[in-house]
């Protein structure tokens, strides 16, 4: 296994004349490593991993379209299957936010099917949500009863502002983060909260797995935070950290197997992990034992 550790000493770097400024502080990049045909890149000056891709137009359509729920891959072999534990995990962060905050007016951002808003709402939020698939918006919508907008964060217009926003597994896909944090900060209350769950790229798990890291997976994933870095950025935009911790999270059989069979099917050790779960029941939860998610809560104003 130590075979797979990965550290900035040991692992190639390539010229990074022309290669884009970092999106966090405008540093310069040292390129790691190539994954899936794009360069992951290290900022010089302030450390932040992030994907090295010129973004289409309709890189968010094009990405993040029904494949990336329904087909595999890099995304889900079958999101609506999951409905249970997400919102089992959406009950988990409503009664955690309510610590903060008392349950009020929530957005929640990257709503996909409404599973985890179906949590949130369980637990007293009134909470809407914000999808730019607009499949799964719809069926949130149609099937739940949902309030459920289709677009981006960036570009939704709104008179409404919120007690609380929630980026469950979404930070990490933002094209520009200093743009989405920005709208954050314009649609929280003076006082609000929001919550975020994302991959910590400076854990036991990311290092030893280095570049075969299942969440190095651009163009779907295009940065990798440290929770120090994620709360230094939120502070420029007056989105001051409260409380940090790691989840306790579920996955289905089926989803794990196909993510090891696509993400790490040249490694050696996932291919053998992968055989066992292919025998389980697809829907069976199983619990996610790495150490490389982390969960945010972060305050607007001192």
């Amino acid at each position: 296994m130590t075979a797979t550790l990965m550290t900035d000493t040991k692992v190639e770097r390539e010229s990074t004349a022309s290669a884009s400024a970092c999106p966090l502080c405008g540093g310069v990049p040292v390129r790691l490593f190539e994954k899936q045909g794009h360069g992951i890149a290290r900022c010089e000056d302030c450390g932040h991993r992030f994907a090295q891709i010129a973004v289409s137009d309709d890189h968010v359509e094009s990405v993040y379209g029904d494949d990336y729920f329904l087909g595999g891959g890099d995304g889900y072999s079958d999101y609506l299957s999951e409905s249970r534990l997400l919102r089992s995990h959406g009950r988990r962060y409503g009664e955690l936010l309510k610590h903060f905050a008392p349950a009020g007016e929530l957005l929640d951002v990257g709503a996909a099917a409404g599973f985890i808003l179906q949590g949130l709402r369980d637990t007293g939020w009134h909470a809407d949500g914000l999808e730019p698939n607009d499949r799964m918006a719809a069926f949130a919508r149609e099937q739940s009863g949902l309030t459920v907008h289709t677009g981006s964060l960036e570009t939704f217009e709104t008179n409404r502002t919120f007690d609380a926003i929630s980026m469950i597994q979404v930070v990490a896909h933002f094209v520009d983060p200093r743009e989405a944090f920005a709208r954050v900060a314009d649609l929280l209350n003076p006082g609000g909260v929001c919550i975020i769950e994302t991959w910590n790229v400076a854990s036991w798990t990311a290092r030893m797995f280095g570049k075969s890291w299942h969440e190095y997976s651009p163009p779907s994933v295009l940065h990798w935070f440290t929770p120090e870095r994620l709360a230094d950025l939120l502070a420029e935009f007056g989105l001051h950290q409260v409380a940090r911790g790691r989840p306790s999270k579920w996955i289905n059989a089926g989803h794990a197997a196909s993510l090891l069979q696509h993400k790490l099917n040249h490694n050696t050790v996932t291919r053998w992990l992968s055989k066992p779960l292919g025998l389980l029941p697809e829907h069976l939860a199983l619990p996610y034992f790495g150490d490389d998610l982390f969960w945010g809560v972060y305050r607007k104003g001192q």
